[in-house]
């Protein structure tokens, strides 16, 4: 019987993802605008003492200085209105304008912010501020995990913040600039898999590693689809592209060990575990990953999720 995209979902099921990281999201959206603020900055401050976040590249800043700077001019209380007012998605201008930009853009707003609030530019949060009971719970929950749940965690939090793109009607998405290719003298091709021997893995490591993401998008069949970690996949070549280019500009994929499971109708199975680092704290932190591959009879990818892991343990939680 051949595989839909829903029954692909299914593959290898005792794989276990972090489900902490989208309990703790919910946790997190059902605060107040002032706890979610204190939040983040207590977790910005815990999080700066043992991981180093890197500086944001000045050529992606430029689509934020605009509203940085107002945010600048601003007096204390306006400032901290603006804030509440991103956390709660409130309907005003730079909320709005907000909610346009890509992932990164949005991280580094909220670094600037941070640094400003160290600097005494932007009002901190108040000396003393006690955040409340279901606050402090997912501040220990964030603490207890490991760092790549922690920054997926604090990620997902800020990304989701500003106002609902749905509500915004036609609109254009600002994306920083995209990275070319790397040239081919310049990579560093994964020479191998434990486990796995199927080339076509080998080449989505390392067009992704490249920023190749034309290349990369040739690997999928027509209908493929990925499905990126906690979200629903997303289908089509085109709509793969887009993601792409938004979302994994100069990822590191660290591929250590897989299996492959015997053909069925013609789909073969493969799992790959290892670790990705992301531009924001490269060798600070790898997160924990599953890659779960589905090939279709002419070996392309049909489909391929990608688990935040719950625990590192579960590199190894195969049958090799």
């Amino acid at each position: 019987m051949p595989f839909t995209i829903e029954s692909a979902r299914n593959i290898f099921p005792e794989t276990l993802a972090a489900d902490v990281v989208p309990a703790t999201i919910v946790r997190f959206n059902q605060l107040g605008g002032e706890d979610k603020l204190a939040l983040i900055w207590f977790a910005y401050l815990e999080m700066g003492k043992t991981l180093s976040i890197a500086t944001p590249d000045p050529v992606n800043m430029q689509f934020a200085s605009s509203t940085l700077i107002q945010i600048k001019l601003m007096g204390f209380s306006e400032q901290s209105q603006l804030m509440r007012d991103l956390a709660s998605r409130t309907d005003r201008p730079i909320c709005r304008i907000y909610a346009t930009w890509s992932v990164n853009i949005k991280l580094g707003f909220w670094y600037q912010l941070g640094k400003w609030m160290e600097e005494g530019i932007v009002t901190p949060i108040p000396q003393g501020y006690q955040l409340s009971a279901n606050a402090l719970a997912v501040l220990q929950a964030i603490r207890v995990v490991d760092p790549g749940q922690q920054i997926t965690i604090l990620r997902n939090s800020v990304v989701d913040m500003g106002f609902d793109p749905a509500q915004l009607g036609s609109y254009s998405s600002v994306a920083e600039p995209l990275v070319p290719p790397k040239d081919m003298a310049e990579r560093t091709p994964i020479a191998a898999i434990l486990g796995v021997q199927n080339p076509l893995i080998l080449e989505y490591m390392d067009n992704l590693n490249a920023n190749d993401f034309d290349a990369l998008v040739q690997l999928f069949a027509s209908d493929g689809a990925l499905q990126p970690p906690f979200q629903r996949p997303i289908v089509g070549q085109d709509a793969l592209l887009l993601f792409f280019r938004e979302d994994c500009q100069n990822l590191k994929l660290l591929p250590e060990r897989g299996i492959t499971e015997p053909e069925e109708d013609g789909y073969t199975r493969i799992k790959v575990t290892g670790k990705v680092q992301t531009p924001w704290f490269g060798k600070d932190v790898g997160m924990n990953v599953s890659w779960r591959f589905l090939l279709n009879p002419e070996n392309k990818i049909f489909f391929v999720a990608i688990d935040l892991l719950a625990s590192a343990k579960e590199l190894l939680n195969l049958d090799l």
